[in-house]
């Protein structure tokens, strides 16, 4: 029997992205209804696929929903004393039901429809149930459109051949004894799996890391909830984009100024996708000393490994973690609005739940397209170095867009998913000030000479 669904938008997506957009959605339109799909059977995206011992690699409450602060404060003890906390997979779940619950469904403004796939206007139960139709009148919102991959959802993007031992990151929990653990992949996953492993008292020498790109990483003490670090941070940025004469000579002005890191100080990384690191993990992470860098993985033998520009002999029972996916997508940038959907991406350099929530915002207090892609253009994540050159500056531009709205500047400053906010009650002091300062006399030259580098007009 086909049944029609009875609402206004369709976001397709009940991850990060699509729950940030609905919640501002619902709570700045008090007429709107939302019908939310996902293909799987619940809330949170890819977060109910994510490995066991993942955690976010940025404070808590930069992530989530504008409506509900994600997590508590400032950690107590830990290799993370002093530095606010950050969700594990449990608790991120559990949150996003809460959100769900409370917010959305609970208000009566969303009505949601697991277990179903979307095209063509209609939502297809993937038990085989009967179809759902869309009304016209229904406003698409393609929250997929970065959705992460997960490697335990995908097969390894190399051959493997019969008797090799291939795991995703995922089974890491569950491995048995092997002499030797061979992580594969250069990203925010690949680290998370050795900090792990080494945390489990794998021996460093155990473990082989095959690293095509070496990665540039933020230090996660610089970018805190707070607005004097943050804001001393992108001030610091900026400065040295400001005079940089190159990208790798701003990265390394940074590195020395305490804002970005690199596991191995003796090779210049390619890769700039910027997750946030811990000190305790960086010196983790550099005690593992046996790394290939020999480009991607394109098959495994028992005993043996082939890349791109050569071949690795492992033990004959080693075991293979994949963690090769594309965590952050990094496709075309579109207009967030067109006549056929709403997509939803970064707007300012990063944290793309306050982007969702941002074009959320904008969509229920706007109503020509063309004003809304002027305030939201979308940003990207970064890979190279150009792209994250790019991604600052867009994001940047966006921000002097937005910011002149006085409703959207009072918006964003009142909701904890901005990390560039100074909350209303904030009492203020001379380092803010100074921080302020200092971002406001470095950040149009450092913008400029970033758009320069960038090849950006």
């Amino acid at each position: 029997m086909t049944r029609t669904v009875d609402a206004d938008y369709l976001v397709v997506g009940a991850g990060a992205a699509g729950l940030a957009f609905t919640d501002a959605l619902v709570d700045h339109d008090p007429d709107v209804h939302v019908a939310l799909v996902d293909r799987r059977d619940g809330v949170g995206g890819h977060w109910r696929a994510a490995y066991p011992f993942v955690r976010l690699h940025q404070a808590s409450q930069f992530y989530g929903v504008a409506s509900t602060v994600m997590g508590g404060g400032i950690q107590p003890s830990g290799p993370e004393a002093g530095l606010y906390e950050r969700a594990d997979q449990p608790a991120i779940l559990a949150y996003y039901e809460q959100v769900l619950a409370e917010r959305l469904v609970g208000r009566g403004r969303v009505t949601t429809y697991f277990g179903h796939g979307h095209a063509g206007g209609v939502l297809v139960p993937l038990d085989g149930g009967g179809p759902v139709v869309v009304p016209e009148r229904c406003r698409v919102v393609d929250a997929r459109y970065l959705a992460p991959d997960v490697p335990a959802e995908l097969p390894p993007r190399f051959d493997v051949a019969a008797g090799a031992h291939v795991v995703p990151v995922n089974a890491v929990p569950a491995l048995g004894a092997h002499s030797q653990h061979v992580v594969v992949g250069s990203g925010k996953t690949a680290t998370d799996a050795i900090v792990w492993l080494l945390g489990e008292g794998i021996d460093p020498g155990a473990i082989t890391w095959v690293r095509p790109r070496d990665p540039w990483m933020l230090d996660r003490a610089v970018v805190q909830p707070d607005p004097t670090v943050f804001l001393g941070m992108a001030g610091t940025m900026m400065q040295c984009a400001a005079t940089a004469t190159s990208l790798p000579a701003l990265f390394l002005a940074l590195e020395d100024a305490g804002v970005m890191t690199r596991v191995d100080r003796s090779v210049e990384p390619t890769m700039a996708k910027a997750p946030t690191l811990g000190a305790w993990e960086l010196e983790l992470l550099r005690s593992v000393e046996h790394v290939v860098r020999l480009g991607r993985v394109r098959s495994v033998e028992p005993g043996r490994l082939h890349l791109d520009d050569g071949t690795v002999d492992v033990a004959p029972d080693a075991v293979v973690v994949n963690c090769a996916a594309d965590g952050l997508k990094n496709p075309a940038r579109v207009p967030i609005w067109t006549p056929q959907a709403i997509t939803p991406q970064p707007v300012r350099a990063g944290f793309p739940c306050f982007g969702a929530a941002l074009a959320g915002y904008v969509e229920a207090t706007r109503d020509d397209d063309t004003v809304k892609n002027a305030l939201c253009a979308p940003s990207s994540y970064g890979n190279s170095l150009e792209q994250w050159a790019a991604m600052n500056v867009l994001g940047a531009r966006n921000a002097a867009a937005f910011g002149a709205e006085p409703d959207i500047a009072a918006w964003a400053s009142s909701v904890a998913l901005n990390p560039a906010r100074v909350a209303p009650d904030h009492p203020g002091s001379p380092a803010l000030d100074a921080a302020r300062e200092r971002l406001a006399t470095f950040g149009p030259p450092g913008v400029a000479r970033l758009a320069a580098l960038a090849g950006l007009s």
